[in-house]
């Protein structure tokens, strides 16, 4: 068995129809972990000849979800992704060669993307956040994905949001979710490269949809800072309602050029900036 597509899902009936269409030609296995809910899910997932493991539900970290699903998983290789995900045709096919590839035939195949500069600068930003992702010495056994986000009509481009870059391919074994934070990056045990086509994040097609996953997000923040014993004093009240929000917003729109993704990247920008102000009011009357 080659490819085991591994997704963990709760109330996606009107995502994962279209998420397993996109892999249905390229899956030998269709793993989902499903959180128990009264939608049609599990259904949907079986429609399309997926394993499917309904459990609890777990909120407040769904990455063990995730890495059930894994951990599942039968194939040589694991694609995972989020039920709001599509493979395209051309990912697809390269997602094929690539898992074809010997290592020697990687490491050419790495040097030859036409957006390899743009996705090394951004792996390095990744590192430095969160530090060094895999180990260059040894062969490689897990891929970057360029991520393109939906958002209200348009994929953005611009602001700071394009690669995206998430790991969602991986050999068996090769590469585990630590559970421990809802933003937290693989760990990976080998060398990590890209793959060129873009994965389509269906994100925010809807404006509620957005503000449903941004209140959620923005209650996931709040308890970090909690977790952080953040000061509640003026200095960080300053810093969490003027200095943050301020800052990211023109550093998404001007340097990272924002602006260029029109009214949805001006919107995006905002209240990408009003998470933190949010955040900090939310903690304070927890």
């Amino acid at each position: 068995m080659k490819i085991s597509v591994a997704l963990a899902a709760y109330n996606e009936e009107e995502n994962i129809g279209e998420c397993l269409k996109s892999i249905q030609d390229l899956a030998d296995e269709i793993v989902v972990v499903v959180g128990k809910s009264p939608d049609k899910t599990a259904e949907i997932a079986r429609g399309f000849g997926a394993k499917v493991v309904e459990i609890e539900n777990d909120p407040t970290m769904f990455h063990r979800m995730k890495q059930k699903a894994f951990d599942l998983a039968q194939g040589e290789w694991v694609l995972y992704l989020d039920a709001d995900e599509r493979v395209s045709l051309k990912l697809a096919e390269e997602i094929k060669k690539i898992t074809s590839m010997s290592d020697e035939e990687i490491e050419k195949y790495q040097k030859s993307l036409k957006d390899r500069n743009l996705f090394l600068r951004h792996q390095k930003l990744l590192e430095g956040r969160d530090g060094k992702i895999g180990d260059e010495n040894k062969e490689y056994v897990a891929f970057f994905f360029p991520r393109l986000n939906f958002f209200l009509g348009k994929y953005l481009r611009f602001g700071g949001v394009y690669p995206d870059g998430v790991i969602r391919l991986f050999k068996k074994g090769k590469a585990h979710l630590p559970c421990k934070d809802v933003h937290e990056q693989m760990t990976v045990e080998g060398k990590v490269g890209w793959l060129q086509n873009d994965l389509l994040h269906m994100a925010d097609p809807t404006f509620s949809r957005y503000l449903n996953r941004n209140s959620r997000y923005i209650s996931l923040i709040a308890g970090q800072l909690k977790d952080q014993k953040v000061g509640k004093n003026f200095l960080q009240f300053f810093n969490y309602f003027i200095f943050k929000p301020i800052h990211w917003f023109i550093l998404t729109q001007v340097r990272h050029k924002g602006i260029l993704d029109g009214f949805q990247g001006i919107v995006f920008s905002f209240f990408s900036a009003l998470r933190f102000p949010r955040a900090y009011w939310r903690y304070l009357t927890q």
